[in-house]
């Protein structure tokens, strides 16, 4: 088989396991910004606490890198483009809003499956070793996905599909061999001077279009951070409870783009909206079974608890006063501390009285600070009334 019509035969395999794109590359990076913008962003420190960026940053910079015998990257994209648009959730104070990728299953192994599956083919098509990789390994897709012609970086620092938006889930197969492909893309630049992904923010996490500061970012505070969420960033969340889509939603391709009809990623009824009221009511158990499967799974109840309760605070709903006044006697302090917070931002008269009856009897000096800060911020609050 000629390489061209190998190629081409990735291509119709990549569709018959579902994939909606697919894209051919060296695996060098050919932009040389690339490496410099990765290692600007660790050394600024703009990837907050995800500590394993900055020990894989080597392997991160280049594929070569992470595996000296690949000669051709395969990238392979998978549209999630969702039926309704995600801003529609923001307004709703009552529910808790899920990132489009995560309301349903983890979208890693529906992939990495398939990735292995047009791997055995490809091995048996010609002589060759390869590897495959889903977002968990230092491989930086985005990159590669635009080096093969499936989409364009955006200002907002992720892939835009002229078919299918900012909504695309991808993987990478490396090869030992190198295939000859041809590459769409024309020009690097399809953002023009739009920049609705870096406006719409609302943590400002943008340093500058391209240039993300993960810190202030939405998904990272409410995924990767593990701690109490920094409070000039509460209220700002809104009522984000699992990632953000906002700068992705907002962009101006997705009026194009085609809305999945992978069964698979459509979003589940029970997680397109679900009530503030009913998650804060999930122990451990109930948690687990209502996210089997999930990407929510893997931040853990108690995290997941907190950012319901920073989306409740926002809410300011008396309704949800009791769900607030039981977690202050939550087993976990990341809780506590949240509810605390919480329950400042919905009953002035009823925190006072709460912080009256606890604070002699608290040791924790997290749970401790947090009654005073709150109290600070509830004394600020009232000044500006």
């Amino acid at each position: 088989m000629s390489d061209y019509n190998l190629s081409k035969a990735i291509e119709l395999k990549a569709k018959e396991y579902q994939f909606d794109c697919v894209g051919l590359c060296s695996s060098k990076f050919l932009d040389k910004n690339i490496e410099g913008y990765l290692k600007k962003f660790v050394k600024e420190g703009r990837h907050g606490s995800m500590n394993w960026m900055s020990q894989s940053l080597e392997k991160r910079i280049n594929p070569i890198n992470l595996w000296g015998d690949a000669k051709t990257a395969i990238i392979l994209g998978c549209n999630y483009g969702p039926e309704i648009n995600p801003l529609e959730n923001i307004s709703k104070t009552h529910i808790g809003n899920i990132s489009v990728y995560a309301r349903n299953k983890d979208y890693h192994k529906w992939i990495k499956g398939r990735l292995k599956n047009i791997a055995g083919w490809l091995v048996s098509k010609i002589d060759c070793d390869i590897k495959v990789f889903v977002d968990t390994a230092p491989i930086m897709e985005k990159p590669l996905a635009a080096q093969a012609g499936i989409g364009y970086i955006g200002k907002h620092t992720n892939l835009i599909s002229r078919e299918y938006g900012s909504w695309l889930f991808l993987g990478v197969i490396l090869v030992n061999k190198e295939i000859i492909y041809n590459n769409k893309n024309k020009k690097s630049n399809i953002c023009g001077s739009c920049i609705k992904c870096l406006d719409i923010c609302p943590t400002n996490a943008f340093v500058a279009p391209y240039k993300l500061d993960a810190r202030k970012c939405i998904s990272y505070l409410t995924i990767e951070h593990k701690s109490h969420i920094p409070r000039q960033y509460r209220t700002l969340i809104g009522n984000r409870i699992y990632g953000c889509d906002d700068c992705l939603a907002v962009c101006p391709w997705n009026k194009y783009a085609q809305k999945s009809n992978n069964f698979s990623f459509k979003s589940r009824e029970d997680l397109i909206e679900p009530t503030l009221e009913s998650l804060s009511k999930l122990d451990n158990k109930s948690f687990r079974n209502l996210f089997s499967g999930s990407p929510i799974k893997r931040i853990g109840r108690d995290r997941f608890i907190r950012n319901v309760l920073i989306a409740i605070g926002n809410s300011k709903l008396e309704a949800l006063l009791p769900n607030v006044l039981k977690l202050l006697d939550d087993e976990s302090v990341l809780v506590q501390a949240a509810s605390i917070w919480a329950l400042s931002r919905i009953n002035r008269k009823i925190f006072k009285k709460e912080k009256n009856k606890r604070i002699q009897f608290i040791c924790n000096t997290d749970l401790i600070e947090e009654w005073y800060l709150s109290g600070s911020d509830l004394t600020s609050c009232i000044k500006n009334d």
